[in-house]
């Protein structure tokens, strides 16, 4: 579970220097890759808290 928190974390991080490097860019296809790319990470960072949560629901619900 540490290592799928880890991983969120990581995404949450990477999303994040995306958009920093999307508000800093010139071109504007650039910011738009930048701004896709920080979106998808998102939204893949969202994806691996869900799937922490419904883990810790699992292991909840079975005790």
């Amino acid at each position: 579970m540490k290592d799928m928190q880890a991983q969120a974390e990581k995404l949450r991080t990477d999303a994040a220097e995306c958009a920093l490097i999307r508000d800093l860019a010139t071109e504007p296809h650039k910011r738009e890759l930048f701004n896709r790319l920080a979106g998808h990470l998102n939204t893949l960072a969202a994806e691996v808290e869900k799937a922490i949560a419904d883990q810790a629901n699992r292991t909840i619900t079975r005790t």
